[in-house]
């Protein structure tokens, strides 16, 4: 069997996480990227909020270069299917491309003002507090690449409706892109 990686890219809020909940129901291994940046945060004494995060994100892409944190996410990487979730740039899909026979990339797309209250509800450290930090967290992730992979990427899922329906969406295009079947 072929390696499969899935990069599974959109912005903070749209859902990605649901993403990764369909793939783990179907046995593949999911490395969330943004934890190898929380974990990089904890080794350097960095705090866990929204501005630490932030600027550690960009810290270790001008230290690393571009693909930082697909590196530091690769180390937890195992089996033959595996799902990246957090990818922000193209560098780090073609990084990924060098160590996985196929690499498709699966970008889930809900509007700014869902995505905001997503983030206002689910309570983490990093989530902003108000409308200007969200769109400078946007901005910030923008910057780094993340655009660009929305852009391109092989399958789309718009999550607007229930979570059920994005995983739905999710299993459908996994189950095919495993099956070595890309389109459908």
């Amino acid at each position: 069997m072929a390696k499969l990686a899935i990069c599974v890219a959109g912005l903070p809020g749209a859902g990605k996480s649901l993403i990764s909940e369909a793939a783990r129901r179907l046995g593949f291994k999911v490395v969330v990227m943004g934890d190898a940046v929380r974990e990089e945060a904890l080794k350097r004494g960095v705090p866990l909020s929204r501005e630490g995060l932030g600027s550690l994100m960009l810290r270790l892409r001008e230290e690393l270069g571009p693909t930082a944190v697909a590196k530091l996410s690769l180390a937890k990487a195992s089996g033959d299917a595996v799902v990246f979730e957090g990818v922000r740039s193209l560098a780090e899909v073609e990084f990924f491309k060098g160590f996985f026979d196929q690499v498709y990339v699966v970008a889930v797309y809900a509007p700014p003002r869902v995505r905001y209250e997503r983030l206002r509800s689910r309570g983490r450290s990093d989530d902003p507090s108000t409308w200007e930090d969200f769109v400078e967290r946007d901005l910030r992730e923008l910057k780094v690449g993340l655009g660009d992979v929305i852009a391109l990427a092989d399958h789309l899922i718009v999550n607007t409706s229930t979570p059920e329906e994005a995983i739905n969406q999710a299993l459908s295009i996994l189950k095919r892109l495993r099956e070595g079947s890309p389109r459908g």
